[in-house]
C-alpha cells in the first residue's frame, strides 16, 4: 500500500485476470494530504468495462478499491484476489448492480434528480441530461 509501483502492477495486470478490457495504462501517484498522517497512493486503470481505482492511506492500514464495470464478473475470484494482493483476511465489500440494465424503469425519462429506491433496496442514482428545460443546472 505504501508502494507506487505495487499498485502500478496490480492496476496493470489486474484487469485481465477478471476478465476486463484495460485501455489505457494505469495512471498512478503519491498524495500528501494536509495532515502528514494522511498520505497514499491514488490509481486508476481505464477498462472497456468502466475502471477501477485504488485509494491507499497506510497510515490508517486503509485502502479504498473500486471495480466498477458494467459487465459481470466473478465477484469471489476478485475479492480472493485482492485479499492476496493486500495480505489480509480482513476485508469489507460491497456489490452495487451497475450499468444501463440495472436502471430502474419508473426513473428512466422523468426529470428527476433525487436518489431512488429500486425494487431490490439498493439505491440508485439517475440525472436527467443537463438540456431538460434549463438553462443551469446546480
Amino acid at each position: 500500500m505504501k508502494d507506487l509501483e505495487q499498485v502500478y502492477e496490480l492496476l496493470d495486470r489486474y484487469p485481465s485476470q477478471i476478465g476486463m478490457t484495460k485501455i489505457a495504462p494505469p495512471y498512478v501517484f503519491r498524495y500528501v494530504g494536509s495532515k502528514p498522517q494522511d498520505w497514499g497512493i491514488s490509481g486508476f486503470v481505464l477498462i472497456a468495462e468502466s475502471h477501477i481505482s485504488i485509494h491507499t492511506f497506510p497510515e490508517h492500514s486503509y485502502v479504498n478499491i473500486d471495480i466498477f464495470s458494467c459487465k459481470d464478473f466473478d465477484v469471489d475470484q476478485a475479492l480472493r484476489d485482492l485479499r492476496d494482493w493486500l495480505g489480509t483476511d480482513k476485508l469489507r465489500s460491497y456489490v452495487i448492480k451497475r450499468g444501463l440494465d440495472h436502471l430502474s424503469p419508473d426513473l428512466i425519462g422523468e426529470d428527476t434528480e433525487e436518489v431512488a429506491p429500486i425494487p431490490s433496496g439498493r439505491l440508485q442514482v439517475f440525472v436527467p441530461p443537463i438540456n431538460r428545460g434549463r438553462e443551469r443546472w446546480p
